[in-house]
């Protein structure tokens, strides 16, 4: 959660931590720290806030309804198990573990991809596409009481776009690369 602390000045760092020109960590600075930190529980913060909504009002975390939102978008209620776990940024065995349950509840189904034998979809049943009917207005309003009600217009389209930066920055589209749900 927390960077490594800001050392002492010395010679090779400034009051802000920031290296001397020759080389090492770059520190961060106080107003770093300040932002950084703030993010973090924020972040922290809200997605507990999330969770215990949604497990209150339909007994899954906040993972769980991402992944029905997701498949209720989808063209016919369906998405392959890999493009549902790039979706939802978790690795595949967490993925299978998360449909596991859900489809335990009655909430998706899989089937397999006739093109390909490994492959398979997760498909939203009627069952689960009513929970996230019934959910969603609940899960509407936590949001929008925990963001988009303490936000400025303004704010809520910097924060927008600030968090498209930043995550546009770390998902690499080059093949190869190390993301947890391509493994």
């Amino acid at each position: 959660m927390n960077t490594a602390p800001v050392p002492a000045p010395s010679d090779e760092h400034d009051e802000y931590g920031s290296p001397d020109p020759s080389g090492g960590t770059r520190w961060l600075t106080a107003e770093e720290q300040f932002v950084w930190r703030s993010y973090i529980e924020a972040a922290t913060l809200l997605e507990d806030h999330l969770d215990r909504q949604l497990q209150r009002d339909a007994g899954m975390p906040h993972v769980y309804y991402g992944l029905l939102v997701k498949l209720a978008e989808s063209p016919r209620r369906r998405l392959r198990m890999t493009e549902l776990a790039k979706y939802a940024k978790i690795t595949r065995s967490r993925l299978s573990h998360a449909v596991a349950r859900l489809e335990k509840n009655g909430w998706v189904r899989r089937e397999d991809c006739p093109s390909d034998k490994r492959g398979q979809f997760a498909i939203l049943t009627d069952d689960g596409y009513e929970v996230l009917r019934r959910t969603a207005p609940g899960h509407v309003n936590a949001v929008r009481q925990a963001v988009f009600e303490r936000l400025t217009p303004e704010q809520q389209k910097s924060l927008g776009e600030i968090m498209r930066i930043v995550a546009e920055g770390l998902q690499p589209s080059e093949a190869g690369a190390d993301l947890p749900w391509l493994r």
